[in-house]
């Protein structure tokens, strides 16, 4: 596995020392530290590293709101360490999308399969993300290829000669089947106005 790069979001400099410390002596480099959710976040968007290791609340800036706009970005896996551990702040971090909740006091072996986990999910969720991107693609495409397969076959083609013309154009054209289709769409309309 490659070299992790973190960031460390704590408050207290002894914990952020401490966590630094850890994350260092298992090969991982700290790319940023930040005392309070507004710094974590910058330093987030401008070194995008693996992971953000987070305290939950921090000098009055709330490290679940910055986690929050971390995950919805979706630039890095977050876990969340905190010494609160009541349910309503698991659940919460859970539906703001952190990756890994980790309560303090932790060890060093605590820390490292907290981490290693929340990266396996936070991989799994890009891959799953991509794979939902490629299939509203692909369903975007078809209903594009359907409509416009339609608008030639009221000009009296059958739907396999409709849909082997689109082909033939895409192929013509060296263009997406979704850009013939939006073309043949577009002209119909121009032509009915």
């Amino acid at each position: 596995m490659d070299e992790l790069r973190i960031i460390v979001a704590e408050d207290e400099a002894i914990i952020r020392a401490d966590l630094r410390e850890i994350l260092q002596e298992h090969g991982c480099k700290v790319v940023g530290e930040a005392h309070d959710g507004i710094e974590a976040l910058a330093l987030t968007r401008a070194h995008r590293p693996d992971c953000v290791m987070m305290d939950i609340q921090m000098n009055g800036h709330d490290g679940l709101d910055a986690a929050r706009v971390i995950c919805d970005e979706g630039i890095s896996a977050v876990v969340i360490v905190s010494a609160f551990s009541q349910e309503g702040l698991v659940h919460a971090a859970a539906d703001a999308g952190v990756m890994a909740y980790l309560n303090k006091p932790f060890s060093n072996a605590d820390i490292m399969s907290t981490l290693h986990v929340a990266l396996s999910r936070f991989e799994q969720t890009k891959i799953l993300a991509g794979q939902v991107d490629d299939l509203q693609e692909r369903l975007e495409t078809r209903k594009l290829t359907e409509r416009a397969k339609g608008i030639l076959m009221q000009g009296g083609l059958d739907e396999p000669t409709a849909f082997s013309r689109l082909q033939r154009m895409a192929m013509n054209e060296r263009r997406s089947l979704k850009d013939v289709a939006e073309a043949v769409i577009m002209s119909d309309k121009m032509q009915n106005l």
